[in-house]
Parts: C-alpha cells; sequence; structure tokens
C-alpha cells in the first residue's frame, strides 16, 4: 500500500486524520482498460485449453482474478493450473501498458476531489506492478492520498477487504466516504459498508445495470461526473465535512 503525506500535496489536515474522501476504482473507472483485460483473460482462457466468450468475461471484469476463473471454468477443472492461468493474464496485460491511456477527465476529477477538501484513494484489486502502470497512466499522484493492490485484500471484489484498507489508510470510517466504480461488483463491494457509489458507464457496463446494482448516481465519463461535482454525492459530502 502506498501513501502520501497530506502536507506535501497541500491536502488540508484535520486533526492529523482526514475525516472525510472518495474512494476510486481504477481500471474502467479512470483508466481506459476493461477490454485490455477481457482480451488479456480471453487469451489466457485459450492458452489453458478453455473457449470463453468475451462478452461473459467483461461482465465478470471487475472481480478478482480468483473469483473471476470460479465464475467462468468449469468448477471441476484442474485447480492446480489456476496460477498459471492468472499468470498468463498478468502477462498479456502487461504488454499493453504502453497503450493504456486515462479516462477523459481523470486526473482533473481526482484534482477536483482534493480541492473540495476531500482525501482521494485508489481503492483497487490490480496487482502491485499493474497498479504502478496504471497511476503512471493517470499522471495524478500529487492528488491521490493512499492506494491500495491486491496484496492488501484477503478477498477480492464483491467482497469489500479493498474499500476497507483504503479506509483503514486514510482513517477514514465508512459513513465519511464515497465510492467511485465502473462495474457492478464495484457497488456491490461498497454496498457491503454502506457506502455510497458513483456509476461510470465508461468501463462498458450499462446505466440500468449499475443502478439495479444500486449505484446513487450515473455518469458517462470522470469528466462528466467533475462537471457536476458540486452536486453529486462527492460535493455534498464535502459540505457536510466542511459543516463540521
Amino acid at each position: 500500500m502506498h501513501t502520501t503525506d497530506p502536507a506535501e500535496n497541500g491536502q488540508p489536515e484535520h486533526g492529523g486524520q482526514c475525516r472525510a474522501a472518495v474512494l476510486f476504482d481504477v481500471d474502467g473507472t479512470l483508466v481506459d482498460s476493461s477490454y485490455i483485460h477481457t482480451l488479456a483473460w480471453w487469451q489466457a482462457f485459450r492458452q489453458a485449453g478453455y473457449d470463453v466468450p468475451m462478452a461473459h468475461i467483461h461482465r465478470s471484469v471487475g472481480m478478482g482474478g480468483d473469483r473471476i476463473l470460479d465464475s467462468l471454468l468449469p468448477s471441476d477443472r484442474d485447480a492446480s493450473e489456476d496460477s498459471t492461468i492468472m499468470t498468463s493474464h498478468a502477462a498479456v496485460f502487461s504488454t499493453f501498458w504502453p497503450a493504456l491511456r486515462p479516462l477523459d477527465g481523470a486526473k482533473e476529477l481526482l484534482a477536483g476531489c482534493q480541492k473540495s477538501g476531500l482525501a482521494v484513494a485508489l481503492a483497487s484489486s490490480a496487482r502491485e506492478r499493474d497498479l504502478q502502470a496504471l497511476r503512471s497512466t493517470i499522471g495524478a499522484d500529487a492528488f491521490i492520498d493512499a492506494a491500495t493492490s491486491s496484496s492488501d485484500a484477503k478477498e477480492s471484489k464483491p467482497a469489500p477487504d479493498i474499500l476497507v484498507a483504503a479506509l483503514k489508510a486514510l482513517g477514514v470510517q465508512a459513513s465519511d466516504a464515497v465510492y467511485v466504480g465502473d462495474a457492478v461488483w464495484d457497488v456491490y463491494a461498497a454496498g457491503k459498508l454502506n457506502i455510497p457509489t458513483i456509476g461510470l458507464t465508461c468501463g462498458g457496463t450499462s446505466e440500468a445495470e449499475l443502478r439495479d446494482a444500486g449505484a446513487v448516481e450515473i455518469y458517462a465519463t470522470p469528466r462528466a461526473l467533475l462537471e457536476n461535482l458540486g452536486t453529486s454525492a462527492i460535493g455534498k459530502l464535502s459540505a457536510r465535512f466542511q459543516q463540521r
């Protein structure tokens, strides 16, 4: 887990702790990588002899790799091959690192959240090496107070462990946080902590699916959320925080 001293990036301190925060998923939320993960899993499955339709894979992206395998592969498979499949996925995904691009407004959204007085954390279940590539793609480390990787959680999404780790790193209660994600698995994970989730459709999941999962608001891109930041759940959290 990586953290940044709030005093180093202009983030105001409140009694030594940040009291409210915005947590962000990364893949498909801040970086245009959901379909790259789909392709990487598709290739990894094929290398292991499994022919899984890309549409099924895409619907599972956002869960942890172990859960993706359990969801998409036969239950009677030789589970000893699972680690090889996940390693293959990681290898294929890494070949696309140079092609990764931030989604429109990603960096500016993180900056806007911090400017509104909120701490910012990347609550990602990506592998540590992938997370570093994703952070480099966003180019917004000055506005990020903490970040999690798969090593920070015992259980992957839709379990809430990653969010719990991010909250702990910031010293923030779940009641003083908002989560931003692009997959139903993000919404389910946050819901287990009663954290409201803002859904973004830029990862390929529809507005209807995100709303059905429990998202409180839906926007197309990070920039669309930024343009409505003041009236969003993030803006309301900031206003409540400033009144304390």
